[in-house]
């Protein structure tokens, strides 16, 4: 089972870029981020058309999540359970939607940004993380095989960072209570997939769109695949593909993804 993930930053514009990476990867399972789509506009006849189910909660311009899935995989492609939000959380930007595929709990995470250390942003950043910490306690009570993915803007190691001197622990994305944050929820029983896989490997998955950061490999790694420890003995690969960065007028992400044995 190949469970993926990518902020597609706008699918309005992105979906010939979605069309022809699942054509090509053939993922089971894909969870999106910065679809920026209300629900009435989401283009599910054309991603039914290329062989996936989807669920979605989106908004005008802005953040919006989806999951989609194969029709023809295991489990025939139904999504059940699927739950938009934070329970007990309020807040009107979508970032959060869970759905239960074949078996595994399936949880899609856009995790704000928090625009620099000490502001407003950044408060509502360790907000959010920790309202998401107490309703993944619950989750992965009820759902013991689960797969937390998405855009995290949390850069876990200095590993992960093209220069951990700029990227430094008074910086956004790699600051300490953002990691702490990130430890917090690896502590309640999940695994980083790609650095269990890939202990030594420096890979990124964002690059700016500035600065030549591509071509220079100015990135970060903060899109990951954080599985549980029921499904830890059976990730045999992790990867980034970093293809669709390369592609014209391209997503400033790259998928991730994990391989589940079965």
């Amino acid at each position: 089972m190949k469970i993926a993930s990518w902020n597609v930053n706008s699918l309005n514009v992105r979906l010939p870029h979605l069309e022809t990476w699942l054509a090509s990867a053939k993922p089971d399972v894909v969870a999106l981020q910065e679809t920026k789509l209300e629900d009435t506009r989401f283009p599910d006849t054309a991603i039914a058309a290329a062989g996936y189910r989807s669920v979605f909660s989106g908004q005008k311009t802005y953040n919006g999540v989806a999951i989609l899935t194969r029709m023809d995989a295991p489990g025939g492609g139904v999504l059940d359970d699927v739950q938009a939000g934070i329970p007990g959380f309020e807040d009107a930007q979508k970032r959060v939607l869970a759905a239960t595929v074949n078996g595994v709990r399936i949880v899609d995470v856009y995790v704000v940004n928090g625009q620099s250390v000490g502001s407003e942003k950044y408060a509502y950043k360790l907000r959010w993380l920790e309202a998401l910490h107490a309703w993944l306690r619950e989750e992965m009570r009820r759902y013991p095989r689960l797969v937390l993915l998405g855009d995290f803007n949390i850069a876990p190691r200095d590993l992960d960072v093209h220069d951990p001197a700029q990227w430094n622990d008074d910086h956004i994305l790699t600051s300490r209570p953002e990691r702490d944050a990130l430890d917090g929820l690896l502590a309640q029983g999940l695994h980083d997939a790609f650095r269990a896989l890939n202990p030594a490997e420096r890979a990124f998955s964002w690059w700016d769109y500035r600065q030549f950061a591509l071509r220079r490999d100015l990135g970060l790694r903060i899109d990951l695949t954080l599985v549980s420890d029921m499904l830890r003995a059976e990730c045999v690969a992790a990867g980034i593909d970093k293809e669709p960065r390369t592609w014209e007028r391209p997503s400033d992400h790259a998928p991730a993804w994990v391989q589940l044995a079965g």
